[in-house]
Order: structure tokens, then sequence, then C-alpha cells
């Protein structure tokens, strides 16, 4: 079985990774919180990943957050899909690493 990872999109800006760990606690045990933030600039990139400890906390999430308000905007939960090793790059980019 293992840990299960949810995709949490149109994350508020201002928003933490304990303000994430506080919400998602409500739907179960959260194991783990990732906000993504934006190499070049430190940035936060508006999404990241909870990952929960069983399929039950997970489907409740979704069920009890997709399309919700919070901090007032409507995040996006979904279950995240396993890491695809990406070929050629977003944007027509190849490597994608480092400054332009």
């Amino acid at each position: 079985m293992g840990l299960k990872r949810l995709y949490v999109g149109n994350i508020p800006f201002k928003a933490t990774e304990e303000d994430l760990r506080e919400l998602f606690a409500q739907a179960g045990e959260v194991v783990s919180v990732k906000l993504i933030k934006d190499a070049a600039t430190g940035r936060l990139r508006g999404f990241g990943f909870v990952e929960m400890s069983s399929d039950e906390d997970v489907s409740k999430a979704i069920s009890m957050f997709n399309g919700k308000s919070f901090m007032d905007r409507s995040i996006v939960v979904n279950e995240a899909k396993p890491q695809e090793k990406r070929e050629g790059g977003f944007r027509g980019r190849s490597g994608g690493r480092g400054p332009r």
C-alpha cells in the first residue's frame, strides 16, 4: 500500500505548509506537505503535494476539499500522478535547469 500523494493546485501564495497541514488533518493523518517553489525566484508556484497515510484519508480529503474555498481561493485536490520523466521540456526547452 504505502503512502498516498495528493496534488493540490490553486493554492494561495500566502499559504504555508503548516496551513495546508492543518487543513488536510481534518481528513486524516498527514504524513508530509510540500509546496513547490520556483527555482529561479524562490516564490511559491501555487501548487504542492500532500502525503497521507491511507487510501481512505486520500478519498476523504478529495471529497472534502476539491473545489472548496481555502484562503479565498478555490483549491484543486486530486490524486497525484506518478512523476514522469520529461523529454524535450516545457515551453520547448530541453534540460530546463538554471537561468536562461
